[in-house]
């Protein structure tokens, strides 16, 4: 696993650029105005507390909840993405927490779900399969066989295979929300690897995460949401966990304020000392 790097300063178009993202359910305002740029070859983590925005967020990128108000703009164009389907069109390829994988079936047959190859009228099971064992290959996934019924698979090898079915529609984008959740260090480093061979593909990836340890591990950009805002962007390479957690909690708004309150102190104190002389 590499670890993260300082990403150079980007003058290249952004594969995806929001702008005002906004979206609210009944008085709860989800989301507040938010941005968020991911450029290709770049692992950007969306981080966040428990409802400051980030699973709306994907949802409105990815179709599934089209947002209120705001821009998105796709490889250079402007776009709305009304539905999951048009997202895929697009580019952008979601994998949500459940997996949506079906138990009964193999890896092939998960891989290829819903866009199964059909030859001579019938499924064309050898060619599905070397597919299959050609890209888990390119990602270096380590899977027992693409035989292997996905309801014995291990949580990180089930969470491959779910990476590796939204890179058959050969996307721009991946989207991964909690990835490395409730796994162990074997799974989360086999994970975490994963998105390592994704930003060599030059795909851009955000992964949305509340684990530092992993957020540190494999990004380069860290965007921080809270209440629906941005509240700190970071390269991970220059900054710390210490940093991050400040602006997710609000409590690097709170060291602002308290320092500016001190500098007007001090003005006033050294205002009076003058008014005295």
């Amino acid at each position: 696993m590499s670890s993260a790097h300082e990403s150079s300063s980007r003058t290249e178009m952004a594969v995806l650029s929001v702008r005002g993202a906004t979206k609210r359910y009944g008085a709860v305002q989800a989301l507040a105005g938010a941005d968020l740029d991911v450029h290709a070859g770049e692992v950007v983590a969306l981080v966040g507390d428990n409802g400051a925005g980030k699973s709306t967020l994907v949802k409105v990128i990815s179709g599934a909840q089209p947002a209120d108000a705001g821009e998105i703009q796709f490889a250079g164009r402007r776009v709305t993405i009304p539905s999951p389907l048009a997202s895929q069109h697009l580019g952008i390829a979601t994998v949500f927490q459940d997996l949506a994988l079906c138990d009964n079936l193999d890896v092939v047959g998960n891989l290829y779900l819903g866009r199964e190859l059909i030859r001579g009228g019938v499924l064309d099971e050898p060619e599905m399969e070397r597919r299959s064992w050609t890209l888990l290959r390119e990602l270096s996934a380590r899977l027992p066989s693409v035989r292997t019924p996905v309801a014995s698979l291990s949580g990180g090898q089930r969470q491959t295979v779910a990476i590796s079915r939204s890179l058959l529609g050969d996307p721009k984008l991946v989207m991964l929300d909690e990835p490395t959740a409730a796994l162990g260090v074997a799974q989360t480093a086999q994970v975490l690897n994963l998105i390592d061979r994704l930003r060599e593909r030059g795909l851009a990836v955000v992964l949305i995460s509340h684990n530092m340890a992993d957020v540190f591990a494999v990004a380069d950009r860290i965007v921080v949401l809270r209440l629906g805002r941005n509240a700190g962007e970071f390269t991970t390479a220059a900054t710390t966990r210490e940093d991050v957690i400040a602006a997710i909690t609000g409590a690097a708004d709170n060291v602002v304020v308290q320092r500016e309150s001190r500098q007007r102190l001090a003005e006033m104190a050294d205002t009076e000392t003058e008014e005295q002389l």
